[in-house]
C-alpha cells in the first residue's frame, strides 16, 4: 500500500483507535478487550491488549492498543501499520528496548519480546492473518516483511493507567 493510502488509513481509524484505548484504560480493562472489527474485514470477536513503552528519542511513555493472538504462551502482536511501507513508530520503539508493559483485559505484565524466525515466522503469521485477514491485504500492498513480536510474559505489574489531562 502506498505510504499515502495507509496514512488515510490510519487518519479515518485515529479517532477510532484513541477512544478505544481511552475506553480501556479509563475501565482498567473491563472494556475494549474484545471488539467486533467485522466493518473493517476482521472478526466480530478481536482479542486487543494495549502495550506501554518508552520513546526512544522523546523517553515519555506512550499506550498503543493492538490486535494480539497467543501462540505457544506468548502474546503475538504485528506491526502492520495499515500496510504502509514504513514500520510503526511503536515497533521501532520497542526495538529499542528489552521489556515492555502489556495489559491484557484486567491484567498487566512486564514482558520480554523477540521476533520469530524461519518455519516459526510463517506459522505466527498464518495465524495471525487467520485472527485478522486485512493483515494479507496489508502484506501484500507493502514491500517490507511486516514484523511479528512475540512477548513473553515476566512478572505481574499494576493495570494501566490513563494519563492525566
Amino acid at each position: 500500500m502506498a505510504d499515502a493510502d495507509a496514512e488515510a488509513l490510519r487518519a479515518d481509524r485515529a479517532d477510532w483507535t484513541a477512544q478505544h484505548c481511552a475506553t480501556y484504560l479509563e475501565s482498567g480493562g473491563a472494556q475494549g478487550h474484545v471488539l467486533d472489527l467485522s466493518d473493517v474485514g476482521g472478526r466480530s470477536f478481536t482479542t486487543h491488549c494495549l502495550i506501554r513503552y518508552t520513546g526512544r528519542k522523546s523517553g515519555q511513555s506512550y499506550i498503543k492498543p493492538l490486535i494480539y493472538g497467543n501462540a505457544g504462551g506468548e502474546i503475538v502482536v504485528v506491526a502492520s501499520k495499515g500496510g504502509a511501507d514504513s514500520h510503526p513508530a511503536w515497533y521501532l520503539n520497542v526495538l529499542s528496548q528489552e521489556t515492555l508493559g502489556v495489559q491484557i483485559a484486567t491484567q498487566a505484565f512486564e514482558a520480554s519480546w523477540r521476533e520469530p524466525q524461519g518455519d516459526e515466522r510463517h506459522q505466527v503469521w498464518e495465524y495471525m492473518c487467520h485472527l485478522y485477514p486485512p493483515y494479507i491485504a496489508y502484506q501484500q500492498s507493502t514491500s517490507r516483511r511486516i514484523p511479528l513480536v512475540m512477548l513473553s510474559p515476566l512478572r505481574p505489574i499494576e493495570t494501566f493507567s490513563a494519563p492525566a489531562h
